[in-house]
């Protein structure tokens, strides 16, 4: 009995094809622009949460903050970290180690192809396990580098594909950073995180000599004891830099951050943005819905004597108004489709011209089958919901009246 329901309310869809588009037409864009903003929203939300997924809840990033051009962190700031923040750091209670992080940016070269990449240092000494582990850092070709290894480097997993250089970089080729020569003693395991697949990471010492010695660093690494004194340490790193630094609460002049922090802020700014087109499409849909219920008046108006022919052979008042009810359904369920297939069309689309334009893997869709499937059923809800006034009114009319309006 239902499939005669849907087949005759789609019947009667298709004979008034320009009506039917027209009324679907505020569903399927609401559905649209819900499907691509929370598609877009989620991709970035993956992608950023890749950039820092190798970095452990117990760690925190110290960086100077001010005037920041595009380069590396903590580079072209007013006033830089100093290298003897790290001692003082890890006399805090609660600090497992404190670690110097120097990062350049700077022209390496293979196979006559010339790449600007970020230029990294690995700590020396005891300090490198610490770091290792505090990372992740392990590799996928070769080996990791030693204390002794002044003149080689490891390269982020990205390098070994030859989309960079037009060749593979292997284990053992020998690649020229800033004009030097340099054997790669190993290649890293991929981690998804642009920052570290795009890397070169040098000894610290081999660094310095390479770019110049300076009494400043770029950032530093704060890895706590404990998970759960993460807070209470971040906020005594805090207390001494704002003395170290001679700042006032609410001046500093530097950042201090953890990866969980960053993420949060990064959640809180993409729900507003997504309440904000939720709103928007609510608006598209509400008026969706109003297109469909006076379609539906419309056709009950038109229609007033075939339902007084449907009641005059015996059908009930509930077969009338269960008919209008799946018609106005059908409306929504086929708009929110169409809206659907647009929405993933925007959103994959988008996604792929902004990695074409801006040349970085970052900008990603994801929609998941729970966001399709809520669409629809929501689409066919608004649809039903429009149409029971309708129907409710079509099942009320009586034969006799139905059969005296003109055809």
């Amino acid at each position: 009995m239902n499939k005669d329901y849907i087949l005759f309310a789609f019947n009667n869809l298709r004979s008034r094809k320009l009506r039917s588009w027209l009324t679907m037409l505020g569903i399927f864009i609401g559905i649209a622009a819900v499907v691509a903003l929370i598609g877009l929203g989620e991709g970035l939300r993956t992608a950023v949460l890749s950039q820092f997924g190798f970095l452990g809840s117990d760690v925190l990033t110290v960086q100077a903050s001010g005037i920041q051009f595009a380069g590396p962190p903590g580079q072209a700031v007013s006033t830089p970290l100093s290298d003897d923040l790290t001692d003082k750091i890890e006399r805090i209670r609660g600090v497992d180690a404190a670690i110097n992080r120097h990062i350049e940016s700077g022209a390496i070269e293979f196979n006559d192809r010339q790449h600007v990449g970020i230029v990294t240092s690995l700590p020396e000494q005891n300090k490198r396990k610490v770091f290792e582990r505090m990372v992740n850092l392990k590799a996928a070709e070769g080996r990791l580098l030693d204390d002794s290894d002044d003149r080689k480097v490891v390269l982020g997993h990205d390098y070994s594909a030859d989309d960079i250089f037009g060749k593979e970089v292997a284990v053992g080729n020998t690649v020229l950073i800033k004009g030097e020569a340099f054997e790669v003693a190993g290649i890293l395991e991929k981690k998804g995180s642009f920052i570290f697949d795009h890397s070169a990471f040098l000894n610290e010492d081999a660094l310095l000599d390479l770019f110049g010695n300076r009494k400043t660093v770029d950032a530093i690494a704060v890895k706590a004891k404990e998970t759960n004194d993460v807070l209470r340490v971040k906020e005594e790193v805090e207390q001494l830099l704002r003395k170290e630094r001679d700042v006032k609460k609410g001046e500093e002049n530097f950042i201090v951050e953890s990866p969980q922090s960053t993420l949060d802020s990064l959640n809180s700014t993409l729900f507003a943005v997504q309440l904000f087109v939720s709103v928007i499409a609510a608006i598209s849909l509400l008026v969706g819905g109003i297109g469909i219920m006076n379609t539906m008046y419309t056709s009950v108006v038109e229609r007033t004597r075939e339902i007084g022919v449907m009641k005059s052979v015996g059908a009930r008042n509930s077969s009338v108004f269960i008919l209008f009810f799946f018609e106005s359904g059908l409306l929504g369920a086929v708009g929110g489709a169409i809206g659907i297939v647009i929405g993933l069309i925007l959103a994959y689309g988008f996604a792929a011209l902004g990695r074409a334009v801006l040349g970085t893997e970052l900008i990603q869709a994801q929609v998941s089958v729970f966001l399709i499937v809520g669409s629809l059923l929501f689409s066919f809800m608004l649809g039903t919901l429009s149409g029971i006034l309708p129907a409710f009114q079509a099942a009320r009319m009586q034969p006799v009246d139905a059969l005296r309006e003109r055809a």
